[in-house]
């Protein structure tokens, strides 16, 4: 993998204290794959082009204005120059306003990712600020206006570095509350299974690197064998249907089966990323979950 090259610069600022950072972005977007749009009969690309509705045809660039639609297909027109004038000033500054608890910003908010580090001059400050939001278990809230756009933005310390968290504004996250949920009655043994199935899953931390994106693996495949000549068939990449819950109880403890038995695969393989299982009695010995006759899925 090539060495991360910086994408800006910035002044960190807060008070009297002012640390010039680098700025690299923490994701990889040129890992997606992506299918370009292709003339079906002769396998040229397909250029996008602009069509007037009222009359049928093709607009230029030099006929385009930018508009918005205050009623029903009425609309405000907008010049490059009025547009470039409302916009935000870039300032090339995160001015911080605020200190706040980390587990206080609900990942909700948390939008683009940036890494940053020190610039010329600012190891120091740079060493300094991260070690006292360690320290103090906080983050720093802050504004910071780049690309004719202004952000709200969290610096938070990961090891001895700075990343620098987009955050979404109240205004553009949704209240939880919009989202109907009909209440339900939880059953103590349902609710012992549940536990149990967490238990036994639970980790000490979160590894993203145990993960991969199967999906992107089957669709490389896929090219890869269009590439050689080869033929696909949709049977070549078989998918799991999910089954119908009709008792919630056995699902609970099919799941605990599944789960001991890829646990045991697990140990046999090795040491790698086993989930530490909470101290237990046995399923068999929970008379009050092993009742076939309790019906939990109906209500």
């Amino acid at each position: 993998m090539a060495a991360a090259r910086s994408i800006g610069s910035v002044t960190i600022s807060f008070g009297l204290v002012a640390i010039p950072v680098k700025l690299y972005s923490a994701t990889q977007s040129s890992n997606a794959i992506s299918f370009n749009l292709l003339h079906k009969g002769c396998g040229s690309r397909l250029r996008q082009q602009y069509v007037c509705l009222k009359h049928g045809t093709v607009v230029e660039r030099d006929d385009m204005v930018k508009g918005y639609e205050f009623a029903k297909d009425q609309y405000v027109t907008f010049e490059p120059q009025e547009i470039k004038a409302l916009e935000e000033a870039g300032t090339h500054a995160i001015d911080i306003t605020e200190f706040v608890p980390i587990e206080s910003v609900d990942p909700v908010y948390f939008d683009k990712t940036y890494y940053l580090a020190p610039d010329k001059g600012g190891a120091k400050p740079y060493a300094l600020l991260t070690e006292a939001l360690k320290q103090a278990n906080r983050c720093a809230i802050g504004h910071w206006a780049a690309r004719g756009k202004a952000y709200l933005v969290m610096l938070r310390p990961v090891g001895d570095r700075l990343t620098l968290q987009q955050l979404h504004f109240a205004a553009d996250v949704r209240p939880a509350s919009e989202i109907e949920v009909p209440p339900q009655e939880v059953k103590p043994t349902e609710l012992k299974l549940a536990q149990q199935l967490i238990n036994q899953q639970t980790a000490e931390k979160f590894e993203a690197t145990a993960y991969t994106d199967d999906l992107r693996a089957r669709i490389q495949a896929a090219i890869d064998k269009k590439v050689e000549g080869q033929q696909i068939s949709v049977a070549d990449f078989p998918s799991e249907g999910g089954g119908k819950v009709i008792d919630l109880m056995e699902a609970l403890r099919a799941s605990l089966e599944k789960a001991d038995a890829a646990r045991a695969s697990t140990a046999q393989l090795g040491p790698r990323r086993a989930p530490k299982r909470a101290e237990q009695p046995p399923p068999q010995e929970q008379p009050a979950a092993a009742k076939p006759s309790r019906k939990a899925g109906k209500r």
